[in-house]
């Protein structure tokens, strides 16, 4: 038996594209436009729209009838659906249909063609396998002339998607798990238990064989916490992050503010710390401070670390992540308890505590 076809039986090579709804097509379209994309095509027969930056695909999904109606109806917006890159089309459905993924029957309201294959993915999401590394290639969307152009211009040096994070009713973080397990023979590579004065979750951050395809599992372990806030106004499981790699963190999050884009504010004491936390990071302190960025990592030499920040939820309570990684390969999970540190330690400094 091939060996490499048992380490990665379904011959993933990483995110092909991502898939979204929305209730408000001018606002997310301006979304998108402040994150530094742009669109460059449209479907020939759906109101489908393509939109790209670097490595990163976007489909919005604008058609009014079948499933992309169906999940808006009943989500409001966000990612619908999620497509991996694989080696070989045939062989990788055919192996997630002996694993036993539900197939997803073409109907008329599909918008891919032959090129493209759909299973069931977690809650109401389609998960698409692909050949194609670029959408574009599949002859479904004419491209509007002078936009490729373009697409330099508007950049925000974002490359590629990083990580999709999904969050799940408590109880069913070990069910996805398998299901990522079971398909593609993902494997676990963090697991983390977060817990505040109040609320709390813990995580399994699974990772493709291929490495390029990472998806952290989120579950609640009280009523009151983010995730369970999620559920409630996404009316059920789902994608509830998008982080995209950034060749440099802070020419990208500065260019971002100045096109409109709200992050998540870190308290002033969060700074203070970081040098005791990560005595070997080399960022420098003021740049980080004033742009909220956030990092994480070992707290050896070697270890490498990360960086990253959140935007404002902007699609129902859905958001996105920026993120560079210099040598760490994790989630950023120490940051979790390093804010709630912090913010005890502000409340401290405040008197509120």
């Amino acid at each position: 038996m091939d060996e490499k076809v048992e380490i990665n039986p379904a011959g993933t090579k990483g995110f092909a594209f991502l898939e979204f709804v929305t209730t408000q097509a001018s606002q997310l379209r301006m979304l998108f436009v402040q994150l530094g994309f742009t669109h460059i095509a449209n479907h020939k027969e759906k109101e489908i729209e393509l939109w790209q930056q670097n490595n990163i695909s976007f489909l919005l999904n604008l058609e009014t009838e079948g499933y992309a109606r169906d999940f808006r109806d009943l989500h409001g917006g966000g990612a619908l659906g999620m497509g991996f890159a694989v080696k070989d089309l045939a062989h990788a459905y055919s192996h997630c249909i002996t694993k036993e993924a539900t197939p997803i029957k073409s109907t008329a309201d599909d918008w891919h063609n032959a090129n493209c294959k759909a299973i069931e993915g977690i809650a109401d999401t389609r998960l698409y396998l692909t050949e194609l590394d670029n959408i574009i290639e599949s002859n479904l969307f004419e491209l509007i002339p002078g936009r490729l152009e373009k697409l330099h211009s508007n950049a925000a040096e974002l490359l590629y998607i990083d990580h999709l994070t999904h969050n799940v009713y408590r109880g069913n973080m070990d069910k996805w798990a398998k299901f990522y397990e079971d398909l593609f023979n993902f494997r676990q590579i963090r697991y983390f238990d977060i817990e505040g004065k109040l609320t709390g979750l813990i995580s399994r951050a699974m990772t493709s064989p291929c490495l390029n395809i990472k998806i952290p599992i989120n579950e609640s372990v009280d009523d009151k916490s983010q995730i369970e806030e999620f559920l409630h106004e996404f009316n059920g499981e789902g994608i509830q992050h998008i982080a995209l790699e950034s060749a440099n963190i802070y020419e990208t999050v500065e260019k971002l503010k100045q096109m409109g884009i709200s992050f998540m504010k870190t308290p002033d004491s969060y700074y203070q710390n970081i040098h005791k936390r990560l005595p070997y990071n080399e960022e420098p302190l003021e740049r980080l401070h004033k742009n909220n960025i956030l990092v994480d990592g070992a707290p050896t030499k070697d270890g490498g670390y990360l960086l990253q920040i959140f935007t404002e939820t902007v699609i129902g309570p859905v958001f996105f992540e920026i993120i560079q990684r210099k040598g760490d390969d994790g989630f950023g999970e120490g940051n979790f308890q390093a804010l709630f540190d912090s913010i005890e330690q502000d409340q401290i400094e405040r008197g509120v505590l």
